[in-house]
């Protein structure tokens, strides 16, 4: 089976996100694949866990629904990431919802191969230990940037973590297949608010607004508002 390790830049700040090669190659091995059409749901909050999937290729949307309706992407997963670990650990019901944004291939891997190597394999398990803390940790940043930071920098740094993900070619354009609305729920923000941003940005050069996707033209730019933090 193909491993999931994408190509990513060295200074990845989705690397601690990631697993070992290794234990990728663990879970492979006792893995089933699973294809999702574009808009397919791979499961839906209040599901089951009955098993942990890994993204091959494409990517999936996570996300959660408010009662008034008002939905908030909480990420977007690429190929090289493995997720649905807690609700597994804690035996409880899943808290999001995950769609496929194009044609997207998952590893599957069912909930009693899993618990039987977190149970037999101390280095599958430390790793997913690490795994769900550095979550946690990332979770703790975003909340803290929501509160602390300003528009400019939050979208900007969030446009540099998903070009991260991606596998460009470093000094080449960038297409992020993320949507205005998508960020706008991602930051709790108004879609207004994230097109006034980007438009500056596209009229500096650092970007260009598509249908459905940012082109990422001029990283640097985006860097210097991240590090000037105004």
């Amino acid at each position: 089976m193909t491993h999931l390790q994408a190509s990513q830049p060295p200074d990845d700040p989705s690397d601690h996100l990631r697993l070992p090669q290794s234990v990728q190659e663990c879970l492979l091995d006792v893995a089933h694949r699973r294809t999702l059409a574009p808009g397919d749901s791979l499961f839906l909050k209040g599901s089951s866990p009955d098993a942990l999937f890994g993204v091959v290729r494409g990517a999936l949307r996570v996300s959660v629904v408010a009662a008034n309706g008002r939905e908030a992407v909480i990420a977007m997963l690429e190929a090289g990431h493995w997720f649905g670990e807690v609700s597994l650990l804690v035996g409880q019901e899943r808290v999001y919802d995950t769609y496929a944004v194009e044609t997207t291939d998952m590893a599957v891997v069912a909930a009693s191969d899993f618990h039987h190597l977190i149970a037999t394999r101390p280095e599958v398990h430390m790793a997913f230990t690490k795994l769900v803390c550095q979550r946690l940790r990332q979770a703790l940043v975003w909340i803290d940037d929501a509160i602390l930071m300003p528009l400019p920098v939050r979208l900007a740094h969030r446009l540099l973590t998903l070009d991260a993900r991606s596998d460009t070619v470093a000094g080449q354009a960038s297409t992020l297949g993320v949507s205005q609305e998508d960020l706008a729920f991602m930051l709790g923000v108004s879609r207004q608010s994230v097109n006034r941003q980007l438009k500056i940005w596209e009229e500096q050069g650092a970007l260009r607004v598509d249908y459905r996707r940012i082109v990422l033209l001029d990283r640097a730019l985006l860097q210097r508002q991240v590090t000037r933090g105004d």
